[in-house]
C-alpha cells in the first residue's frame, strides 16, 4: 500500500464537511448489501453549490457509488462540467466487475473530487487519486476520514492485515452476568436491544458461535425483523463435529462453515450433506486454532464477524487476542451469581486485565448499549 495521500494543508471548509456528511449518509444506505466490497457513498455538487447527484455502492458486480451518483445527475439532466464529487472512499482505478470509477469521473468534466479516505486495496491504494490529479482534477483527501473508516473497519483490516474485524456481542445484566447460574438467559435485555442486535448481525459478513451455544440454546442465529437482502454466513467453532443434524440453524438459506479440530469422516460427510463446509484447523491443545481460523476467514473475503457465543468461547477468543470490538447491551438488572461475559483469568494483578477504549454509550430501549475497542496489548 502506498503512503497515505491526505493533503489537507488547511482545515476543510464547513461546506466540505456538510457534503461529505451527506455522502457518508448515502454510504450507510449500503450497510447490508455490498459485502465483501466496502460501503461507499457519493454526492455531486455543481459550481453553484447545488446537489445534483447522489448514490451508493450496489451489491457485488453492480455499480459503485460514483457511477450511481453520475447516473442520478445525468438522468435529471444536470450539467456535470466543473462539478465537485464527494466520495467516502478513493475511486477505484482497476477493472474488476465494473470499470474504473476514476475514469468515469474524469470523462464527465468534473473539476474537483473530495475523498474521505484512501482505499487500502493494493489494486487501488493511491492510484485512483493519482490518475484524477494527472487528469487535472483537484483532489482533496482526508475530509471526515475517521467516520469513513468506521463504516468499513472490516474491509480496512482485511486489506491491511488479511483477517476480518471481530465484534463480540454480549447481552448482560448491570453486574455483568449473561445468564443465571442454571443457564437461563431469555431475556435479560429488552426487545429493543435484541432488534438492535439484529441490525449488527445484518451488517456482518458472518455470525460466529460455538458448539456450546448450539447444543444448549439451539439458536437460529439469523437476521430477523431487519430488512436485509442476505443472511450472513454462519460460522461454528465445533472441535468434535457435534453440531446436530436437526438443529434449528439448518433450514435458513445461507452458508454454514464449521471449523473443527479432529475430523470424523462420517460426521463430516453428514454435515456436508446438510450443506456445511467443514474445515479442520487443530492447535496443539486439540482445539480449533482460532488465529488460523481468522486467516482462513480473511482468505474467504470476510470483512466483519459478529460473535454471539458463550462465556467459554468468548474467553478463548479474547485470550487469543483476536477480538477487536465489544458490543455490550447492559440491562437494568442485578442478577448476582450467574454466568459472566467471558471466561478470563484469574488475573493476579490489574495490569493483566484487557484494556478497552470506550467508543460509544447510548440507551437502547430500557438498556444501555456500549461499544468498546480492545486496546493494543
Amino acid at each position: 500500500m502506498t503512503p497515505p495521500l491526505d493533503n489537507l494543508d488547511m482545515p476543510p471548509t464547513e461546506s466540505d464537511i456538510q457534503w461529505m456528511s451527506l455522502a457518508l449518509t448515502w454510504a450507510e444506505k449500503a450497510m447490508n448489501i455490498t459485502t465483501p466490497n466496502p460501503r461507499v457513498g457519493c454526492v455531486i455538487v455543481n459550481p453553484q453549490g447545488v446537489l445534483i447527484g447522489s448514490g451508493h455502492t450496489q451489491s457485488v458486480g453492480q455499480a459503485h457509488a460514483e457511477i450511481m451518483a453520475l447516473q442520478d445527475a445525468e438522468q435529471q439532466g444536470h450539467d456535470l462540467a466543473g462539478a465537485t464529487a464527494y466520495v467516502t472512499l478513493e475511486p477505484c482505478s482497476h477493472q474488476g466487475h465494473t470499470g474504473p470509477c476514476c475514469d468515469a469521473l474524469i470523462q464527465v468534466g468534473l473539476a474537483r473530487v473530495v475523498v474521505a479516505v484512501q482505499d487500502p486495496n493494493p489494486q487501488v491504494s493511491g492510484n485512483g487519486i493519482a490518475r484524477l490529479r494527472q487528469a487535472g482534477l483537484q483532489v482533496d483527501v482526508g475530509v471526515s476520514k475517521d467516520k469513513a473508516l468506521s463504516l468499513n473497519l472490516g474491509f480496512f483490516k482485511r486489506m491491511t492485515q488479511g483477517v476480518p474485524w471481530m465484534r463480540l456481542k454480549v447481552a448482560a445484566s448491570l453486574d455483568g452476568q449473561t445468564a443465571l447460574s442454571n443457564g437461563l438467559s431469555q431475556w435479560i435485555t429488552s426487545a429493543a436491544a435484541r432488534q438492535d442486535g439484529h441490525a449488527w448481525r445484518a451488517r456482518a459478513c458472518a455470525v460466529l458461535t460455538g458448539i456450546g451455544t448450539v447444543l444448549e440454546d439451539d439458536p437460529r442465529l439469523d437476521v430477523r425483523d431487519i430488512d436485509t437482502p442476505r443472511q450472513p454466513t454462519l460460522v461454528i467453532v465445533d472441535s468434535k463435529l457435534e453440531t446436530p443434524l436437526n438443529a434449528k440453524l439448518w433450514p435458513i438459506q445461507r452458508e454454514v462453515w464449521i471449523y473443527c479440530a479432529k475430523e470424523d469422516a462420517d460426521r463430516k460427510a453428514a454435515l456436508e450433506a446438510k450443506g456445511a463446509q467443514v474445515t479442520c484447523l487443530p492447535n496443539a491443545q486439540g482445539k480449533v486454532d482460532l488465529r488460523a481460523m481468522l486467516k482462513d476467514l480473511g482468505q474467504r473475503n470476510i470483512n466483519e464477524v459478529h460473535i454471539e457465543a458463550g462465556f467459554k468461547l468468548n474467553g478463548s477468543l479474547l485470550t487469543a487476542g483476536v477480538v477487536d470490538e465489544l458490543l455490550v447491551y447492559l440491562a437494568p438488572l442485578l442478577i448476582g451469581q450467574g454466568m459472566g461475559m467471558a471466561n478470563l483469568g484469574p488475573f493476579e494483578a490489574l495490569s493483566q486485565a484487557l484494556k478497552l477504549d470506550i467508543q460509544n454509550v447510548m440507551p437502547i430501549g430500557n438498556d444501555i448499549r456500549l461499544i468498546a475497542h480492545i486496546k493494543d496489548q
